[in-house]
């Protein structure tokens, strides 16, 4: 027979423990909130789903690393019945082009002068970086680019597109006989952003750029990626076009693109170089002390910039892409002198410099194979 007291204890209990659990579940929902809310910082509102789905399912994988979401999306990514042959490297498109599937076939040793990275196709070819991925998704859409990674954030080896070889892999500049690292510029460990290069670009070593009044580099053009992810050497990615730094490199020109990746949170918020200097305030200026400094710890005087180095806008760096874009033309169809560039391409059929059977059989054999992104690429 229950008295009072008993009956008093158990609703007591009965209390104690709801009141318990509404503790724990306001701990957890108010972790959860300031991880979005970090995750989010640079939204307007508060907004659980403002990126793309894309993003969105990447995000949760790196927050709850569960291999449900992992199989899943993975399949949605890529399209691929056999999720575990694709990373997480994947870049959104506006447009409905055909999705490409790129791999790299590693060649030596990392930190060894044989280190190659070759970039292959779907179909396991390998093809140019530099004149076989297309330069634009969507062709009728100028602002969105492919962008090739030679060089991941905060790293400190000089990787780069090598123009005088086969199929142009990436390799790690030389100089002296020595593999070359940038020295740390403080406060920044090796390079402050991926750094790359973006595909059937070149800027023409035998003409002044009209801007600058100097002779392009004889290089693809460069571009920076501002965004927060730290990618991968031999990523592509599908970014939007910000505005440009004009660095004079020993008596060259040689144009540097703010680009973003689309699916990075920042894509929604930077559609032009004010834009960058709103969200991401100083990093212009990093970026501009960064590249006037950076060969200063290896005995060469500061760099100098066109413009005073004042940045261009999106428009500008647009115009810029697109004459880059028709120099490179100029290259492959054969109407300059290539000197020792290799200009063996498997995409441009119409080339003199179309890759030939004798060519595909000078083709290294991989060591090492890693997948990388799924990127647009019009079909």
């Amino acid at each position: 027979k229950l008295n009072y007291k008993d009956v008093r204890n158990f609703f007591c209990a009965v209390f104690f423990m709801i009141n318990f659990s509404f503790f724990l579940l306001t701990v957890l929902l108010s972790i959860l909130f300031l991880f979005l809310a970090h995750h989010f910082q640079r939204e307007k509102s508060f907004q659980p789903f403002p990126l793309s789905n894309l993003s969105f399912k990447i995000f949760l994988r790196k927050v709850f690393s569960l291999p449900s979401f992992r199989l899943k999306f993975s399949k949605e990514m890529t399209g691929c019945s056999n999720c575990a042959c694709k990373k997480e490297f994947t870049s959104a498109s506006t447009s409905t082009s055909v999705k490409e599937t790129y791999s790299v076939r590693q060649v030596g040793s990392a930190n060894s002068l044989e280190y190659r990275l070759f970039l292959e196709n779907s179909a396991g070819k390998v093809i140019s970086p530099f004149h076989d991925i297309p330069l634009y998704p969507n062709p009728a859409d100028k602002s969105i680019v492919n962008f090739f990674i030679e060089i991941p954030r905060w790293t400190n080896a000089k990787m780069e597109i090598c123009k005088e070889e086969l199929m142009n892999p990436i390799k790690q500049d030389v100089k002296k006989g020595a593999l070359r690292y940038v020295k740390n510029i403080f406060p920044y460990t090796g390079y402050p952003w991926n750094y790359g290069a973006l595909p059937q670009t070149w800027e023409d070593p035998h003409q002044e750029d009209h801007s600058t009044g100097f002779k392009g580099d004889n290089d693809p053009i460069d571009a920076i990626e501002v965004g927060g992810t730290v990618a991968k050497s031999g990523e592509v990615k599908a970014v939007k076009i910000l505005g440009c730094l004009a660095l004079l490199d020993e008596g060259e020109t040689d144009w540097k693109i703010f680009v973003v990746d689309l699916a990075d949170p920042l894509a929604q918020k930077l559609n032009d170089i004010s834009d960058l200097e709103e969200h991401c305030p100083g990093l212009i200026e990093a970026t501009r002390q960064w590249f006037k400094c950076y060969k200063i710890p290896d005995g060469k005087p500061a760099n100098a910039f066109a413009f005073d180095g004042q940045v261009r806008d999106r428009a500008f760096a647009i115009k810029v892409v697109e004459e880059t874009a028709e120099a490179w033309k100029r290259l492959i169809s054969g109407q300059v002198e290539k000197g020792e560039i290799v200009c063996a391409t498997r995409s441009q059929n119409n080339s003199p410099y179309a890759l030939t059977p004798e060519d595909e059989a000078k083709i290294p054999k991989a060591n090492f194979k890693d997948s990388l992104a799924v990127v647009p690429v019009h079909g």
